[in-house]
């Protein structure tokens, strides 16, 4: 596996893997690499002939007092893990490499990142439209791969990508949970052994809610509920729990189809998303 971190050498080692016409399927990631990363390189490998990732700690993404120099950054074992799995390349660029000096543009999509992790995290995913824009340009994938974990991130990059013309598919992968059912995430890292048992509680929670939901009880009073379970549980703030529309991200009064449960929810220093379909 090659790993470039300058752009000049990216695009030779690109031409290079195209020569033979084949499919490059992109999977871009921050590194930290667990079973969910690895499960969109599977799927990847599935569908496409070669497979680039990229590991970049985005700092545009990151607002003030946020985790952005405490993010773990393990990059040899991360390597290994991607060499391991069959990955042909390895995008792995300096800070100055993405955001060189004078570097003046933001991309934003507007409406659809307005609520949920963008009421809580302002300008967050104005750095990841930013950054995965320019991710697409400079590898130039036949197909790019996202968890839907990161569900609304998911839904902004396809609205990105059609609105500028992106020609490639972006292919939603669903997400990798623990034996317990809570969602994988290099943020769970920073949870202790205490407050990882408690955490175990959140897809319970929305497991049961979205069951409530879909036979029809009242919409809010099972959210409502569902906080209260979620705060005595030890969660000690809830940033949202919202029934939305899973195309748009639009906010439903009601349920109707398609929806999907999104969460957030903070239980010591770490806050933990999650979302599920509601059918």
């Amino acid at each position: 596996m090659q790993i470039v971190r300058q752009l000049d050498p990216l695009r030779d080692a690109l031409t290079e893997i195209r020569k033979d016409g084949s499919k490059i399927g992109l999977v871009p990631t921050m590194g930290a690499l667990h079973r969910g990363h690895m499960r969109l390189v599977e799927v990847a490998m599935e569908q496409c002939d070669k497979v680039v990732a990229s590991i970049f700690v985005n700092p545009a993404q990151f607002g003030e007092g946020e985790d952005l120099d405490a993010y773990p950054r393990p990059e040899a074992e991360d390597a290994a893990l991607l060499e391991a799995a069959g990955v042909e390349l390895l995008w792995a660029p300096t800070a100055e490499q993405i955001y060189p000096e004078g570097y003046a543009t933001n991309v934003t999509v507007g409406g659809i990142s307005d609520g949920l992790c963008g009421a809580a995290r302002p300008g967050h995913f104005d750095g990841v439209a930013t950054v995965v824009a320019k991710l697409f340009n400079q590898i130039r994938p036949d197909a790019a791969y996202f968890g839907e974990k990161d569900y609304q991130q998911l839904a902004i990059i396809r609205q990105m990508a059609r609105d500028l013309d992106f020609t490639h598919d972006v292919v939603g992968v669903q997400t990798v949970r623990d034996p317990d059912g809570l969602a994988l995430s290099s943020r769970n890292t920073y949870l202790t052994e205490e407050q990882r048992a408690k955490a175990a509680v959140l897809p319970k929670v929305m497991k049961d809610a979205a069951k409530a939901i879909a036979a029809g009880e009242n919409l809010s009073v099972v959210l409502d509920n569902a906080k209260t379970r979620l705060l005595a549980s030890g969660f000690h703030k809830i940033d949202y729990l919202e029934l939305r529309n899973a195309i748009d991200l639009s906010v439903l009064d009601v349920f109707t189809n398609p929806a999907r449960l999104f969460v957030a929810a903070r239980i010591g220093q770490t806050r933990l998303i999650d979302n599920i379909p509601i059918s």
